[in-house]
């Protein structure tokens, strides 16, 4: 487990006290899902080199690799090494990057044996991905990417503004996020506390209130492991950003 104490990021350190020999697979996310976080490349190369050495096989999920900001940088470790190349499993998608959501396409990339294996799977499941999707998604990948800039660009703006207002609200810290689009404030000295007549113990109870109460839908932090925060994106307008953060703090008082 991670706090904003250490920008929610694990070290090569904290990794090899709770690995044991039944340990398989390091799952990686950079820029992360909830937090926002990114590695650096030094990071980057130093758990994962343990993780390779110690035998295991690491999936990087890198859905969110293109929405970056304050000159973040996004690095993929299948590219670090030949040794991480053949354990480094890749996946990414098209729902974040490009907003095709609905689309429902993601591709990966790793040791032939994997892959092969993985495809099996989803041949007696999902059957695959249909062409139309397939070929909208190569577009995407190989058209002109000023949307994705454009994108990022307003995205930016409402990640300043969202934390700016979310560290004025008495009992709430917030880290500024480096990527994706996503704020995950630390709202836990809220708990205990009468809020609305209620007393809320939880970020579940919390989020429930605020959807009840003030009409705002947050996601809890319980289910990311870190029952201290909740989730919020600002995957939406400027106007229902400042709209939804004007009912949250007159609803907190």
């Amino acid at each position: 487990k991670t706090t904003d104490k250490e920008q929610f990021k694990i070290t090569k350190e904290s990794l090899s006290k709770v690995i044991t020999p039944r340990s398989k697979v390091l799952f990686m996310n950079s820029p992360g899902n909830p937090t926002g976080m990114v590695y650096t490349e030094k990071e980057l190369r130093e758990i994962v080199g343990f993780a390779v050495e110690k035998g295991l096989h690491v999936i990087s999920d890198e859905i969110y690799e293109k929405i970056l900001y304050d000159g973040a940088r996004h690095f993929s470790p299948a590219a670090f090494s030949d040794e991480c190349y053949k354990k480094v499993i890749t996946v990414n998608g098209f729902s974040k990057v490009y907003a095709m959501t609905g689309w429902r396409l993601g591709y990966a990339a790793g040791p032939e044996e994997i892959i092969k294996a993985a495809t099996n799977i989803q041949d007696h499941t999902t059957s695959g991905a249909n062409s139309v999707a397939q070929k909208a998604g190569v577009e995407a990948l190989k058209g002109n990417q000023d949307s994705v800039t454009m994108m990022v660009r307003e995205f930016d703006k409402r990640r300043k503004y969202i934390v700016e207002r979310l560290n004025k609200i008495k009992g709430i810290s917030c880290l500024l996020p480096q990527g994706a689009f996503y704020a995950f404030p630390k709202v836990s000295d809220l708990y205990m506390k009468k809020i609305s007549g209620q007393s809320v113990t939880n970020s579940f109870e919390l989020v429930n209130l605020l959807l009840e109460k003030a009409y705002v839908a947050f996601v809890p932090g319980a289910p990311f492991g870190s029952d201290e925060y909740i989730r919020i994106s600002y995957a939406t307008s400027m106007k229902n950003i400042e709209k939804g953060i004007d009912r949250f703090e007159k609803f907190l008082g």
